[in-house]
């Protein structure tokens, strides 16, 4: 079908990328153009133009972020998610300043691996639940403007309470476990908390929410 997400995956393993191609190729949703360790076969599958490039972080002779910058100086512009094992917080900050939407960890649910692309296909910047925390302290240094401040007081107490497993790096069905509460229902909750805060990204609002606890814990102290 032509509204299938097209992908094409760049790993140096080649079990690896055969695994995930093979995921990913059983989603109704998904077309895999190729799966490639090679890069110049990468610079062919990109000329077919996909939505999303998924590649790995650790590869010889390149490593995926070396990659997805020389790619960008050649002028291939597709959106990019590092799927990795690194958990290295300046593996992580290296991969988002390079521009990565996604940066995922090869640990992760298959379905929650699949569920990740697709937000990030809609246009979320999406990190491994595990990197949160770690996503959020390096975020502690950007101070949120004053409305987005005071737009968290039009939360309800749901989102709130959601707003603050967000802030821990609890994934959806994480939270609706935690809540006993559908899946879908989550993402309906953190949709309006994306909406009412005007922000682009759930770590965004977690960031948000961790900065107002500290100040809050701070006025308390004072």
């Amino acid at each position: 079908m032509s509204d299938k997400l097209k992908l094409v995956l760049v790993d140096d393993q080649c079990l690896c990328r055969r695994g995930l191609s093979e995921l990913l190729a059983n989603c109704y949703d998904f077309t895999v153009l190729g799966a490639t360790g090679s890069i110049e076969e990468l610079r062919t599958l990109l000329d077919q133009k996909p939505d999303l490039l998924i590649l790995d972080l650790r590869m010889k002779p390149m490593d995926g972020i070396t990659l997805l910058l020389q790619l960008r100086t050649e002028g291939y512009m597709t959106p990019a998610i590092m799927l990795t094992m690194s958990d290295s917080e300046v593996d992580l900050g290296n991969a988002i300043h390079a521009g990565v939407r996604g940066y995922l960890l090869k640990d992760m649910a298959p379905d929650d691996v699949v569920d990740a692309i697709r937000r990030v296909a809609m246009g979320e910047l999406v990190v491994a639940p595990a990197m949160t925390v770690k996503m959020i302290e390096m975020l502690r240094g950007e101070q949120p403007g004053q409305e987005a401040k005071n737009s968290l007081k039009l939360l309800t107490d749901r989102e709130r309470e959601i707003l603050q497993l967000l802030s821990r790096g609890e994934s959806n069905k994480a939270i609706a476990l935690t809540l006993h509460i559908s899946y879908e229902t989550v993402k309906q909750h953190v949709r309006h908390i994306l909406n009412k805060l005007n922000l682009s990204s759930r770590v965004k609002a977690a960031v948000l929410y961790t900065k107002e606890q500290g100040t809050s814990d701070d006025a308390s102290r004072g």
